[in-house]
């Protein structure tokens, strides 16, 4: 193997061959075409080696290929500014741009480990699982965590990376001192965004939402499909995607169906005669859930709520494993029964009651609209009990009488 003096006479011999202006650049092309080839061989080597086997370092060398490449370029250039006869401006460029990309390929190294080491762990959860909420908290824990971690990261190299550099040097130690303690130095002029990323590890660390969750946001109704370091996307139950901010959900109230358990109850109302015939309706809400793939086998009950004039409020309730099923099952319990009411009590279903009186005068006989036809004055007798007299005139009451 040739010393250093030896490749050093050769590079001379190589500069007097094509002149002081182009030797150079004819050094470093075939250098690093040389470098090229031994990257290459030995890569085949490497992925030969972990072909077969398993664990964190099998599944990250396999990304490491085009870092490594542009890292044997770097170290080269080291090289050749040790040993080529360059002149002393190019020695100093190229020193600094060879440690500045050193900086870069080791961060982008560490952000190839971070996003293997996460999909690694959340590729061993459960997420497919019919009760998948200890998953969904994990991975919602990781995938913001992530993020955080990609900027963090990036913020950190680049600011070394402009620290290498004596002109900007000042521009670097600033970003490199926003990574600790970013709202310091950013200030009032990011705060939405510092906001968000701030909100994004409250959400990581308290979770009131997680991915998957079933949430009410501005009065849409859908699932929380993404979590970024800034906003989350919400896909509506129509498909639509409904873009908010982190800082909504830590700010701002909203409905998390999900939060503890996917278990949800749904309800039923039905607004009927007063004949409709209940014990019979529970019976057949039982006979409905009981045959229904939608029902968890937990809670099935009816009730009437509230009566008014004309109708009666009839409520069902029944349980499903998750909101989506507590739909179809709502669904389903609604349209048979009012089939079976339809078919075997039409009666209960809600109808208007009049009474033909002498001379062929149609009236209603129930409830407050009878008070509205009469006079004021007598409508308000019967309805306060307060004597006539004691009543304003203009209101319809009347003038006491004087004694003698």
């Amino acid at each position: 193997m040739p010393d250093e003096s030896t490749l050093q006479e050769l590079l001379v011999e190589i500069q007097r061959w094509f002149g002081p202006d182009l030797g150079p650049w004819v050094v470093v092309a075939a250098v690093m075409a040389a470098a090229l080839v031994a990257h290459m061989l030995l890569w085949r080597l490497v992925m030969r080696t972990v072909r077969n086997r398993r664990g964190l370092l099998a599944r990250v060398v396999p990304r490491l290929r085009r870092p490594s490449r542009l890292a044997l370029l770097v170290v080269t250039a080291f090289a050749l500014v040790s040993a080529a006869v360059l002149p002393p401006g190019w020695i100093e460029v190229l020193t600094r741009v060879a440690l500045a990309t050193l900086i870069a390929i080791i961060g982008w190294i560490t952000l190839i480990v971070l996003d293997v080491a996460v999909e690694r762990y959340t590729g061993r959860l459960e997420l497919d699982a019919e009760d998948n909420l200890n998953a969904r908290k994990q991975v919602t824990q990781v995938r913001v965590l992530q993020r955080a971690g990609r900027l963090l990261i990036f913020l950190l190299t680049l600011g070394l990376v402009l620290a290498t550099f004596e002109s900007v040097r000042q521009y670097g130690v600033s970003l490199f001192a926003s990574a600790g303690a970013a709202g310091l130095v950013l200030g009032f002029a990011a705060r939405p965004v510092l906001a968000n990323l701030i909100a994004g590890v409250q959400i990581a660390l308290t979770q009131p939402i997680r991915l998957d969750d079933v949430v009410i946001v501005e009065g849409e109704w859908g699932w929380v499909e993404e979590i970024t370091s800034t906003y989350v996307v919400v896909r509506i139950w129509d498909l639509r995607r409904l873009i908010v901010p982190l800082s909504h959900f830590i700010e701002k109230p909203f409905q998390n169906w999900t939060r503890e358990s996917a278990t949800i109850i749904g309800s039923v109302f039905w607004y009927l005669d007063w004949t409709a015939p209940i014990a019979e309706m529970r019976e057949k809400l039982r006979e409905i859930v009981e045959n229904s793939p939608h029902w968890d086998g937990n809670v099935v009950n009816l009730q009437v709520t509230e009566t008014d004039s004309d109708v009666i409020h009839v409520r069902a309730l029944m349980t499903a494993r998750t909101s989506p099923k507590a739909w179809d099952l709502r669904c389903e319990v609604r349209e048979r029964m009012v089939e079976w009411l339809q078919r075997e009590h039409p009666g209960a279903l809600p109808r208007t009651r009049a009474e033909l009186r002498g001379g062929g005068e149609d009236t209603r006989d129930e409830g407050p609209a009878a008070f509205a036809r009469k006079p004021p004055r007598v409508a308000r007798e019967e309805q306060s009990g307060v004597p006539k007299e004691a009543v304003p005139v203009r209101e319809g009451g009347e003038a006491p009488t004087k004694a003698g």
